[in-house]
């Protein structure tokens, strides 16, 4: 906005007191301040309001306006409430350096002229910025990617002087700004994506508000043509997959022009979206050729060439044939007729990221083909993974399930539940179907525990755990209920617990001594507790036989 416009607007009840061949100076911002030496909060192109304080006699105005000069102000305003008529000496300071100056009625509050100023320039800067968009959009859809969201962000930072980063439905930092500080922490990306997640699973209209700390946060979906409410049957079909824009403000208050530009930036980056989802089409086309030999039991060899053709694509540039990871995932909904194997794709190609892969999208270097409700993700380690023995190389299912839980959880709600199996590292087509089929063994065993999102690796099917999930549910209850359900009955009623003592003397390894001093009780107390369990259950926990029963039905519980 110009200096005129003030002037022009009866309720800031300004008065031109000389300056009148500079008012055509642009205002880009506001700052109130009684300092002597405001230089270090400036940065030009500001009217500093001023009630006077700093003012003690004739001599303080040259050196207070020489220094707003020399910082490159539009102008100054001076309150009358406290002085009364503005001194001659500030008019005469402003005249030589040839500083705007106003005179501001002492009915009107300081905060209305920056309400109005801060109003304007926002309104203005909008317009400029959606120009600006409009055009980035127009180039990014005519022709090669325009620099991608960053560039998006960046325009947010210079010219609304807002902060954005885009997330992933699991809280993966997918981009942000450049210039904007730190990046925005790994907490905070998992807080604002579950909360995310979870207004969407209500059905609550975004953006989302929320304040983390100190911090407000509005949440702003990110849905390509193919992900739209309209393009999908039920919300369940896209809440693991779309992304999402975290914008560090409150848009509560915004006015609608302001939410339309942001509607514009959440568009424009679904168009990049759009870009990377074909350039992924390849790396499906690859990964679903090679599951399709794999599970039809081709010869080593074939297999082999196959991968050789993938490396270059998945690994450009290293060389070296790499070692091969798979994951397999399901998403399930209860209730519902959602084919769950696009979803799991999606998710899975956000949320595995090798942390030893470098540039721009170390996503793009997954390879995820789907199969009904199940997705396989062919996942390459390169060559330095060789160091390893396999059990440290890669994805390990703990840290991919700690860094996914708490979002994913969110948008699963009540009704749906993800799990994930995470094969060995394997070093050649030979040792490929063996690790698809060690995912789809762990992918059960996470199956078997309680909880909307779990995972199991490959180090735990060498142990009994393996046959659990094959255990009919039926024989399972049967079993557990047989052995445990006295135990409880009796626990309900006196408060005895039995239960945990079990469970203590069998972690212990049968030793009363360890026992007691983890309970805290005597021996002589356990030794009672435990001739119960013994009585109620007709078992003896100094069998063998009996001390595995009895640990596989905590296990299966």
């Amino acid at each position: 906005m110009r200096l005129r416009a003030l002037l022009d607007t009866d309720a800031l009840g300004l008065r031109l007191l000389g300056g009148e061949d500079e008012l055509d100076r642009a205002v880009r911002g506001v700052m109130t301040t009684d300092l002597r030496d405001p230089s270090r909060y400036l940065s030009g192109g500001e009217l500093v309001l001023t009630g006077l304080a700093w003012r003690r006699d004739a001599a303080d105005s040259e050196p207070f306006v020489r220094i707003l000069a020399q910082a490159g102000v539009a102008a100054l305003a001076a309150g009358e409430a406290e002085l009364g008529d503005i001194p001659d000496d500030l008019v005469v300071a402003c005249a030589r350096h040839r500083l705007p100056l106003f005179a501001v009625h002492e009915s009107v509050a300081f905060a209305t002229i920056t309400e109005h100023v801060v109003r304007q320039v926002s309104s203005e800067r909008a317009g400029d910025l959606a120009a600006v968009v409009d055009r980035h959009r127009r180039m990014m859809t005519a022709g090669p990617a325009g620099g991608g969201p960053d560039v998006v962000l960046d325009l947010l930072g210079s010219d609304l002087d807002l902060r954005a980063w885009v997330l992933s439905p699991a809280g993966r930092l997918i981009a942000g700004p450049k210039a904007a500080g730190p990046a925005l922490p790994a907490e905070v990306c998992g807080k604002l994506a579950a909360e995310h997640l979870a207004a969407v699973r209500t059905g609550r209209r975004g953006p989302h508000r929320l304040t983390l700390g100190q911090t407000a946060y509005s949440l702003f979906p990110i849905r390509s043509s193919g992900r739209s409410p309209q393009g999908a049957r039920d919300a369940r079909e896209t809440v693991l997959s779309d992304w999402l824009l975290a914008v560090e403000a409150d848009a509560g208050e915004w006015p609608g022009e302001r939410l339309d530009l942001l509607q514009g930036v959440t568009q424009l980056i679904a168009v990049e979206r759009d870009r990377r989802d074909a350039a992924r089409t390849v790396r499906r086309r690859l990964a679903q050729e090679i599951l399709e030999l794999v599970q039809a039991g081709a010869v080593p060899a074939e297999i082999a060439a196959r991968l050789r053709v993938a490396a270059p694509v998945l690994l450009p540039g290293l060389g070296a044939a790499p070692h091969w990871q798979v994951v397999v995932a399901r998403v399930e909904w209860d209730g519902a007729e959602i084919e769950g194997g696009p979803v799991a794709q999606s998710l899975l190609e956000e949320i595995l990221v090798d942390p030893r892969a470098t540039g721009p999208e170390p996503s793009d270097r997954i390879a995820v083909a789907h199969t009904g409700d199940e997705a396989i993700a062919l996942v390459p380690l390169p060559a330095v993974s060789a160091e390893h023995d396999g059990s440290e190389a890669g994805i390990l299912a703990d840290a991919l399930l700690e860094s996914v839980r708490d979002p994913l959880s969110a948008g699963l709600d009540d009704d749906g539940r993800v799990t994930l199996g995470v094969s060995a590292a394997v070093h050649s087509a030979e040792g490929l179907r063996g690790a698809l089929e060690e995912a789809r063994h762990a992918r059960r065993v996470a199956a078997a525990r309680p909880g909307r999102v779990c995972a199991a690796g490959h180090q735990e099917l060498a142990s009994h755990v393996l046959l659990l999930p094959f255990v009919p549910d039926d024989v399972r209850r049967a079993f557990t209920a047989r052995l445990l359900d006295p135990l409880r009955d009796y626990d309900l009623r006196h408060r005895a617990e039995l239960i945990p003592t079990l469970e203590a003397f069998l972690d212990c390894d049968g030793s009363w001594t360890r026992c007691a001093t983890r309970l805290h009780l005597h021996v002589n107390t356990l030794r009672y507790r435990v001739g119960r369990i013994e009585q109620l259950t007709g078992r003896d926990l100094s069998r063998l036989e009996d001390k595995l029963d009895f640990f596989l039905a905590l296990r299966m519980s």
